[in-house]
């Protein structure tokens, strides 16, 4: 399956919330798209299809492709801890989350452009894998040659709210993955043990 390229506020409207971020066109229509969308009857779902669309509602959020999700719900399931929490806490390590996170790029597919078009330094070296993991301690920068991309400036030019697992300083063009966060932290409405049980089938 290739990455998704379509229109976000469809998406946004299957799952109901506005995963990609504020969306003027998803306000104006909440209800699923399609002919009937406004219309349509609630049937009940069954428990794999509101475990399916959790799953689903996970991966659009952060950009991953199938073969991605599952290899970091093998990693976040070999972990000590709660797997689903764990999860969670891959998904915001990831290089193009954080870098969004940052501030640095003003959504995730936008960070995942600026990790591939070799913009972004992970400890000083180049990394242009937007899968990358970071590890508590790394510090993340933007390239000399980069920092004045107009998507860069603009994305700093607006006030980006400030997450207690990282730290950015805009006049340095460089932060720090300080830790993994607490589910708690992590502001994504996903119900990830909805998703553990899909695993778990």
């Amino acid at each position: 399956m290739a990455r998704y390229t379509g229109p976000k506020t469809k998406i946004a409207r299957k799952f109901r919330e506005p995963i990609f971020g504020p969306d003027k066109s998803f306000e104006k229509k909440k209800y699923p798209p399609g002919m009937h969308g406004n219309s349509r009857k609630k049937g009940k779902q069954s428990e794999y299809a509101i475990q399916l669309m959790e799953k689903q509602k996970a991966k659009y959020t952060y950009g991953l492709l199938e073969k991605q999700f599952s290899n970091l719900f093998k990693k976040a399931a070999a972990k000590k801890g709660i797997t689903g929490e764990n999860l969670l806490k891959f998904l915001e390590a990831r290089l193009d989350n954080t870098v969004y996170r940052m501030g640095i790029a003003p959504s995730r597919s936008a960070a995942r452009q600026l990790v591939s078009h070799r913009h972004i330094l992970v400890n000083g070296e180049l990394v242009n894998i937007p899968s990358y993991s970071l590890k508590p301690g790394d510090v993340i920068s933007v390239r000399e040659k980069s920092q004045s991309l107009e998507v860069i400036s603009n994305s700093l030019a607006t006030p980006a709210k400030r997450f207690s697992w990282i730290n950015w300083n805009s006049s340095d063009f460089q932060g720090s993955f300080i830790q993994y966060p607490e589910r708690s932290e992590i502001p994504e409405n996903i119900k990830e043990q909805l998703i553990v049980e899909l695993y778990s089938k």
